[in-house]
């Protein structure tokens, strides 16, 4: 069976896309900078663990942490669930399919045909719309590929992925309430948590601090790679490239704020989305420099990115101080 009217054009962070799917399914169409921020999804992270080859540096808060909150603060029901079951988390998905709502999914990517990188990565988000004999059909990001198909073999093993970031054949549907919240009130509430949230991270490697932990981390990144040629051209890449939108979120969380500007009439957001508009260039401009590097082996690219990500930390600080002061009314 294949449902009709599912959909996301041109998305481009994977969990936003398969939530923007879902929620057009229901008639609720908001644009993906809207759903990212309305899900309080900025942040950062400088993730180094003993297992991982290299550092990763993350923009955005935990897997499912958006879609979670958007449905929160939308009054959406959302139904998790999941399993150890394979052949259950099949069924779960079946149901929903057959009772009419399309289903959200998160997957290792490393096992879908239709990406050409295979990278495990366990935090992929997709919808799927449809099955036949062999093939289930989804939504992705419009990078790769938009309405795409992978088989129902493949798509059980990336469900079925245990690592890190993965979930336990989660699966999930959206279903939207008569009455919804006002927009504004709602979009002054995300603006001060996330906010909030940016400046009082609970450990050293997030929010604000984690830019200035990154900025002392970095210059030392071609010592601390076993293949620097690779290593850090993928880590710019995924900065850029990596389903973020470009400039690590912070290019969507700009375009968030100039669609707030629309709604709300407060001079903090206007400012907010200003020095936002600001801040995203330097990041793209963070992971040129780390390419570079990576592939000249210059440490003076690092030096820049290093000074660039300090001036970073002071000035997200400051926008996100400034956007703790919207009204409440």
């Amino acid at each position: 069976m294949i449902m009709d009217n599912v959909a996301f054009p041109a998305g481009q962070h994977c969990e936003t896309t398969t939530l923007g799917a879902l929620l057009r399914h229901e008639g609720v169409d908001l644009s993906e900078p809207m759903l990212f921020g309305l899900g309080e999804g900025l942040g950062f992270v400088y993730w180094d663990a003993k297992n991982m080859d290299f550092p990763f540096l993350g923009g955005r808060t935990k897997p499912t942490t958006i879609t979670r909150t958007v449905a929160d603060r939308l009054g959406l029901t959302l139904h998790i669930q999941e399993t150890a079951s394979p052949r259950k988390a099949w069924q779960n998905v079946v149901a929903a399919l057959t009772a009419g709502r399309p289903v959200g999914l998160q997957l290792d990517s490393y096992h879908l045909d239709y990406f050409s990188t295979k990278v495990h990565f366990g935090a992929h988000f997709a919808a799927v719309y449809g099955y036949d004999d062999t093939h289930a059909y989804l939504i992705d990001t419009a990078q790769q590929g938009g309405t795409v198909a992978t088989t129902l073999t493949s798509l059980a093993r990336a469900r079925n992925e245990r690592g890190p970031m993965t979930a336990r054949n989660l699966s999930y549907t959206i279903a939207s309430p008569t009455d919804r919240p006002d927009l504004g009130h709602t979009i002054r509430a995300a603006i001060r948590n996330n906010a909030h949230a940016f400046l009082n991270p609970p450990i050293a490697n997030l929010g604000h601090r984690g830019i200035d932990k990154a900025a002392r981390q970095v210059a030392r990144w071609l010592d601390r790679s076993r293949d620097p040629s690779r290593d850090l051209p993928l880590a710019a890449a995924l900065m850029e490239r990596g389903g973020t939108g470009g400039a690590l979120f912070r290019a969507m969380y700009r375009d968030f704020l100039a669609e707030c500007a629309t709604i709300v009439d407060d001079d903090n957001v206007r400012l907010g989305h200003r020095l936002y508009a600001e801040i995203a260039p330097s990041w793209t401009e963070v992971s040129h420099h780390i390419t570079a590097a990576g592939e000249t082996g210059d440490p003076d690219h690092l030096t820049r990115a290093s000074a660039l990500l300090t001036e970073l930390a002071e000035k997200e600080r400051h926008a996100m101080q400034i956007l703790t002061g919207i009204r409440t009314d």
